[in-house]
């Protein structure tokens, strides 16, 4: 989506290439703006980027979307908006919704639902924080390759806080941190496991809630991000999450993986502000209650 931005210079000396930068602005975004003689005017006139900046000066970003994604079909499904704005939006997505279109999910998805949403109208689908298919909870999108950018060099530095609530069977410890490499399994393509040999770094921090009848409530924060990270760690440790069909399809409490993504914290890509969003566990979690 097209997207303006205002600023007014703070201090001097600076060129329009810097001030961007310095901001988070990708090069592939910048690259796509100086193809524009419209994306950028200080005090209402066009300006190149190697232009310095003067103190009290009126700066004015525009940036023109350049593609959409032509391939996701609109569908009328509902969605959960916690929060939206111009830059990105905050879903709280429910279980058995994949995040994007994929081999036999051409029309169930997230971003199907997002197209709709937004009237099929020049919709590129941008998702920062991605959630398995049965996973439930908070997510972004971003609304545009600027704060798409800015966000995502984010996620790469772990400046946005996610907080995750899990059942696992058995008596958790009271606190703790699994820090074991995780690997794809030879004979899967889906399955992961932990390896020490083929492994990446996985570091996962947990701290039991409350345990009751054989099961215990979990917080869990990354410090990494692996495919299947906490469903992994979890069944390693010895505590698997009960619904999960891959490391412990027991299905007699709850019909997928106990996993919620409950709790997001960001700094706003654009206005600075801090951004923090919670949800109600689902409904499906309440045979811990």
């Amino acid at each position: 989506m097209n997207r303006t931005i205002e600023y007014e210079v703070k201090e001097s000396g600076r060129t329009i290439y810097e001030f961007l930068k310095c901001r988070g602005f990708s090069r592939n975004v910048m690259i796509q703006m100086k193809k524009s003689m419209d994306s950028i005017t200080v005090d209402g006139e066009w300006k190149p980027f190697r232009y310095a900046l003067r103190k009290g000066q009126h700066f004015t970003v525009f940036y023109k979307e350049n593609g959409y994604s032509e391939h996701i079909r609109p569908v009328d499904m509902p969605i959960d908006v916690v929060y939206e704005d111009e830059d990105l939006i905050v879903i709280n997505k429910p279980s058995g919704m994949p995040v994007h279109p994929s081999h036999g999910n051409y029309d169930n998805t997230l971003a199907n639902a997002l197209a709709w949403y937004y009237g099929g109208q020049n919709f590129t689908f941008r998702c920062i924080n991605r959630l398995d298919r049965d996973t439930t909870g908070l997510l972004i999108v971003a609304k545009n390759a600027v704060s798409a950018g800015i966000l995502a060099e984010m996620m790469k530095r772990r400046q946005i806080h996610r907080t995750y609530y899990a059942i696992v069977k058995g008596k958790l410890p009271p606190s703790g941190k699994i820090d074991a490499p995780i690997a794809r399994a030879e004979e899967s393509a889906m399955e992961r496991r932990v390896d020490f040999i083929r492994g990446e770094r996985a570091v996962t921090y947990f701290w039991r809630l409350c345990y009751r009848d054989g099961f215990s409530m979990a917080a869990l924060c990354l410090e990494t991000g692996r495919t299947h990270q906490i469903r992994v760690h979890m069944h390693y440790i010895g505590h698997p999450l009960p619904g999960d069909f891959l490391y412990c399809p027991d299905y007699r409490m709850i019909c997928r993986q106990a996993l919620h993504a409950g709790k997001l914290s960001f700094i706003h890509p654009i206005t600075g502000k801090m951004l923090r969003f919670t949800t109600k566990q689902p409904e499906d979690f309440a045979f811990m209650k």
